[in-house]
Parts: structure tokens; sequence; C-alpha cells
């Protein structure tokens, strides 16, 4: 089990291990998405990247970036990732709309 901590929110929930981090945010009312993600997202399928969330602490409790992950964050710190595509096996505190 791992604590889910929303900074900007000020919100903590419990995540069970390979909970998915856009998941467990939306059941819970965190707004992920700025004001073009909310019309145009994929609906989490890793396919247009307007989830992003920065890692602040826990990183290594996360699931290893995906090849897209990869590819759009080449030009952004390691701590960037997107919500529809980690999973979380621990505690950690994460950024909405970095």
């Amino acid at each position: 089990m791992g604590n889910i901590k929303f900074v900007k929110e000020n919100k903590e929930i419990v995540a069970a291990d390979g909970a998915n981090l856009r998941l467990k945010a939306i059941e819970n009312g965190i707004d992920i998405y700025k004001f073009l993600g909310k019309m145009t997202n994929c609906g989490g399928y890793g396919q247009c990247a307007t989830c992003i969330v920065e890692v602040v602490e826990g990183l290594e409790n996360l699931s290893p970036r995906t090849d897209f992950e990869n590819r759009k964050f080449k030009n952004k710190p390691d701590n960037y990732r997107l919500a529809c595509q980690t999973m979380v096996n621990g505690p950690v505190s994460v950024i909405t709309k970095p």
C-alpha cells in the first residue's frame, strides 16, 4: 500500500500497490488536466500526453517510464510522468499540472 500525496491540492489518498495514478486521482476528485486537456484527453490510453504530473517524492515507488513517456519527455526532467501510464507501488508525492 502506498499513499499518494497531491501537493497543490493538499490531499493524500491511499492506493493499493499497482494502482494507476490517473484513475486514483479521478476517483478522488483531483483535477489533473489543464483547460485544453479536459477536452482533448485520450481517456487514459497514453496517446495525448495531457495528464502530466511532476513527482517530487517517491519516484522509486513508481513503474518505469514507458517508451512514449521517454520520447515525450526527452527534454524534461526524469521526474515528469504521464499519470495514465504510472503505476504506484509505494508512497509518492506529485504536483499536478506542472
